[in-house]
């Protein structure tokens, strides 16, 4: 797959925006999850700005006609909250309402007073897969030809649910879903290694009967060429799924790699520093005063 330079330097610039944007909110209220959504800054970008075939306005939280996604692993919504602001679905100035009380945009996302983009709550791991296997068969029934796509973590994972909606996938041949799951090593009490081996996560999934790729989360080119690899393997019986590996905190040197940073924010200092390697490109949303 040819990609154009020209796209790739525009998602770049988008990807960097966004990080800049997840810094802030979770600065600004000293709370939210800022590792797991850096690290997925590139997918969420690739996948709203080149992947999906979506309508911010006016949004349907049914989705007949549209590709959907669902956000299984909701603690990251900052990166999600970024890209949907970006992307049209609501003003990006409501960033700057993030955690805050009586705000639409809460730490883990719900289709609250109808905020446009999200179509379920996902506090508690695990259920993102279930839904999807709904919606994607809904989608068959009603002869709608457009896909849909789940983000997973890797230690969510360790949810026993995942795995009883991945078998459903494959006996009932869902072949209009793409399941994508954040390789980074890391969860909340240390590395995904200590806390609970997950074993070699390709042959799990082709045991569980998915068509499985792998890609580097953080190559903008290698994850567009993998989600377009994985999309023309649909329509073949088989459920797919993405294994993307990805760096926690990437794009914020003293965050790369640590699980420390998946639930803490950047003080003031930490703040500067890290917006200082991330220049602004599409600019920035204005701060409370």
């Amino acid at each position: 797959m040819e990609i154009n330079q020209t796209i790739l330097d525009q998602l770049t610039s988008i990807t960097t925006q966004v990080r800049r944007d997840i810094l802030r909110m979770v600065h600004a209220v000293n709370s939210g999850h800022p590792g797991g959504s850096l690290g997925c800054a590139e997918f969420f970008t690739a996948l709203y700005f080149n992947v999906l075939q979506h309508t911010p306005k006016p949004f349907s939280i049914i989705g007949k006609g549209e590709d959907v996604f669902f956000l299984s692993n909701g603690h990251i919504s900052p990166v999600w909250y970024s890209v949907l602001a970006r992307s049209g679905y609501f003003p990006v100035e409501e960033l700057n309402t993030f955690r805050r009380i009586d705000s639409r945009l809460q730490g883990h996302p719900t289709p609250h007073e109808g905020l446009p983009g999200i179509r379920i709550a996902s506090g508690s791991l695990g259920q993102g897969l279930s839904v999807a296997c709904g919606v994607a068969l809904a989608k068959k029934l009603d002869q709608d030809s457009r896909w849909v796509y789940t983000l997973h973590g890797d230690g969510e994972l360790e949810e026993g649910q995942i795995w009883e909606a991945a078998l459903f996938a494959s006996h009932h041949k869902i072949d209009n879903l793409i399941a994508t799951v954040d390789v980074n090593g890391q969860q909340i009490d240390g590395t995904t290694e200590q806390v609970m081996s997950l074993g070699n996560l390709r042959w799990k999934w082709e045991a569980f009967g998915w068509i499985v790729f792998e890609t580097d989360g953080n190559d903008m080119k290698s994850l567009l060429t993998t989600l377009s690899i994985a999309k023309n393997a649909t329509r073949k019986n088989k459920p797919v799924v993405i294994l993307m590996k990805t760096v926690m905190g990437k794009g914020v040197s003293f965050m790369e790699g640590k699980h420390k940073w998946h639930g803490v924010a950047p003080n003031d200092k930490e703040l500067e520093i890290a917006l200082e390697a991330l220049p602004e490109t599409l600019g920035d949303y204005p701060s409370f005063n």
